[in-house]
């Protein structure tokens, strides 16, 4: 029998199309893509990497089942950009995805890590509340439309 194991890997360039189809996939699915997610989803070198952000994939069974990104804000760290597969959906990736970012996240000693969402992805609000993320008011002028709930996560 053979084990099936989940991976956390960190960003190379020949996997950015895993962050594209897979961010778009669930965007259509649940709303649409915005002019912002396309301009970083195409463009995950420039608008995530080289402005100090990172993006990391989960494989399972060496297949990339999920992604998630940390994206430099100008003034704090935004966990975005996460999806899992269909394929792979309740294999808890996406909780392996959020607990590697929170612990990446400690161990770059930041003060917290913000997301925004919205509230009809009732199981991605109730995963974020678990892992101790709490609701906090959206600013003015947001870069995304569709998201109507921001969390904060405190790492001190």
């Amino acid at each position: 029998m053979k084990i099936k194991k989940t991976e956390i890997v960190a960003y190379q360039p020949e996997l950015s199309h895993h962050f594209y189809n897979l961010n778009v996939a669930w965007l259509e699915k649940y709303f649409y893509v915005e002019p912002y997610d396309e301009k970083v989803l195409s463009n995950p070198q420039k608008y995530v990497i080289d402005p100090g952000g990172f993006i990391f994939f989960a494989k399972y069974n060496n297949e990339i089942a999920g992604v998630v990104s940390i994206i430099k804000q100008k003034t704090f760290f935004e966990l975005s950009k996460m999806a899992v597969s269909p394929k792979y959906q309740g294999l808890k990736i996406g909780e392996k995805l959020m607990l590697f970012c929170i612990d990446f996240a400690r161990n770059q000693q930041w003060k917290s890590i913000i997301l925004y969402s919205h509230r009809s992805l009732a199981p991605a609000i109730n995963l974020y509340k678990k892992m101790g993320f709490i609701e906090i008011p959206v600013e003015e002028n947001l870069h995304y439309k569709r998201s109507d709930i921001k969390m904060i996560l405190e790492l001190n």
